[in-house]
C-alpha cells in the first residue's frame, strides 16, 4: 500500500529496478554516463525473387537487415533500366548529417556514396592476377624459378 508521502521513493525504486534488468543481453557503450547507439548506414532488400531493390537507411547496428530503422535515406536499384543505368536516389543532406554525427556506412553503401561524391573514392578491388593470361603467368614463373 502506497502512502501519499512516499510515491517518489517507490517510483525511483521501480526505475532503478528496470535499469538493473539490463539491456536485454546487449552490451551498451557508456560515455560519461550516457548510452551511445552505434548507427550504421545500410541496405535493406525489397523487391521480389531475382529482382532486388534496396533502400538505404540509418539503423542501430544491432537491428536485423530488414528490421527497424531510424530513417530512410535513399534507394538503389541494381538492375539496369531501359536507359542502361542503375538508378540511385539519395537524400544528401540527411546522409551528410548522419555521417557528421558518427554513423558508419557499410561497404556497399560506402561504395555507392563514393560514386555519388559524398565520400572519398574507395580503392578499387583488384585481384593479383587480374588481366594476365595463364601463358604469361607460366612464363613469369619459369623466369623466377
Amino acid at each position: 500500500v502506497l502512502s501519499s508521502s512516499q510515491p517518489e521513493e517507490h517510483f525511483l525504486f521501480f526505475f532503478f529496478f528496470l535499469l538493473s534488468l539490463g539491456s536485454g543481453g546487449y552490451e551498451s557503450v557508456r560515455v560519461e554516463g550516457e548510452d551511445v547507439m552505434v548507427v550504421r548506414l545500410r541496405l535493406a532488400r525489397f523487391g521480389r525473387y531475382k529482382f532486388p531493390f534496396y533502400r538505404i537507411y540509418a539503423a542501430d547496428h544491432r537491428a536485423p537487415r530488414d528490421g527497424k530503422h531510424l530513417e530512410i535515406l535513399g534507394h538503389y536499384d541494381p538492375i539496369p533500366q531501359k536507359d542502361g543505368n542503375k538508378h540511385v536516389g539519395l537524400h544528401i543532406e540527411r546522409i551528410k548529417y548522419w555521417l557528421s554525427v558518427g554513423a558508419q556506412p557499410s561497404k556497399p553503401v560506402a561504395r555507392i556514396l563514393s560514386k555519388a561524391g559524398i565520400l572519398p573514392t574507395l580503392p578499387e578491388r583488384q585481384h593479383a592476377n587480374q588481366g594476365v593470361s595463364k601463358k604469361t603467368l607460366k612464363d613469369l614463373e619459369a623466369e623466377d624459378g
